[in-house]
């Protein structure tokens, strides 16, 4: 038992013995080896070589390649008397088992045991090569289990399964705020100003805009009588054209995307329930109940206005993103003439 337990205690501190180590190890390995040391990344590898003779020196940066590596391996000369290590990483084992399968004998080290100097403050991959092939010189790299590829295939699939699993708590608790969010919204309209109640319940006139698309063209735009024009609120919203203009030339393209996303955003959502033809649901309905009649006569052209302009857009053959972004463009005229004569009708605050 007693021996059994000193076992365990060396393997967990076994750094606190570096110096005893490294002589036994040094005494042990023959004198003519050279420490290869490999500082791995997706693309790149950089390399340094720990000579017998003592000098420690980089060998540059190399592709990581199967055929650059061996190309390397068959360089350094002799593979009976070349060590490498790299440290465990991103990139897995891949150059582990390329190593062994060139007959290099190959270290895959932890690299939270590497030894640092306390004052450095520079790290380059060069340096961190330089540092590791002294270290596995030394002898004192602590190196990890390299699993097979069984094994790695079994980790692979359980890490993944881990991986899904704190996903799918995250997303359950983003759920579970969303409902209180849904209840906080609610709350927040019904006890808003008289005059920002009455602007979302006349949008709410429009097809497409319901509560929550209301709530978010009010608290994105603020006040919709701040724009002269409605071309200036969809210039606001980033649906109109870029245009690049010289002399007798004229050239429009993509939307500009330059103004405010989220009114982008729901302007799309809503211009999506005008591809059907008009018509005035049970639930549109029931948001006019109680509106003006200028409004809801603003509201029902709208449909008619906007339909057409689907069906004669996409019976041109233009793309059908490129057709609901042109509707949610002359939406955001309606949006603005409702909420012009909303503001106009609206109680005092």
């Amino acid at each position: 038992m007693t021996g059994s337990r000193s076992q365990d205690v060396g393997y967990a501190v076994g750094a606190s013995k570096p110096r005893r180590a490294t002589c036994e190890r040094s005494r042990s390995l023959p004198s003519n080896l050279r420490y290869l040391r490999l500082d791995v990344h997706a693309e790149t590898i950089a390399v340094a070589v720990a000579e017998p003779s003592g000098e420690v020196r980089s060998l540059g940066v190399i592709p990581n390649r199967p055929e650059t590596v061996a190309q390397l391996i068959r360089k350094l000369g002799s593979r009976e008397h070349l060590r490498a290590c790299y440290e465990a990483g991103p990139c897995g084992y891949v150059l582990y088992w390329q190593l062994t399968k060139l007959g290099v004998a190959c270290d895959v080290v932890a690299p939270t045991l590497v030894p640092t100097k306390p004052g450095d403050r520079v790290k380059t991959d060069r340096r961190d090569a330089e540092n590791l092939a002294r270290c596995h010189r030394a002898g004192d790299l602590t190196p990890v289990w390299v699993p097979d590829v069984a094994h790695e295939a079994l980790r692979d699939l359980v890490r993944a399964r881990e991986a899904a699993k704190q996903d799918q708590l995250r997303a359950r608790h983003r759920l579970g705020k969303f409902d209180r969010l849904e209840q906080a919204l609610d709350t927040a309209i019904t006890a808003a100003p008289g005059a920002l109640r009455s602007i979302i319940a006349a949008l709410r006139c429009l097809r497409g805009i319901r509560q929550l698309t209301a709530a978010t063209l009010v608290s994105e735009v603020g006040p919709l009588s701040r724009f002269t024009h409605p071309r200036q609120l969809m210039g606001y919203s980033g649906t109109v054209p870029s245009e690049h203009s010289s002399g007798s030339n004229v050239h429009r393209g993509a939307i500009t995307k330059t103004g405010n996303a989220h009114l982008r955003r729901v302007l799309v959502e809503a211009a999506w329930a005008y591809r059907c033809p008009p018509k005035c649901t049970k639930a549109l309905r029931t948001r006019q109940r109680g509106q003006p009649d200028a409004i809801t006569a603003i509201a029902w052209k709208a449909q008619h206005r906007l339909s057409t302009r689907y069906r004669r857009l996409l019976g041109r053959g233009k793309p059908t993103p490129h057709v609901i972004t042109a509707v949610a463009r002359e939406l955001t005229g309606f949006i603005w003439a409702i909420g012009i004569a909303a503001e106009r009708t609206a109680p005092a605050a």
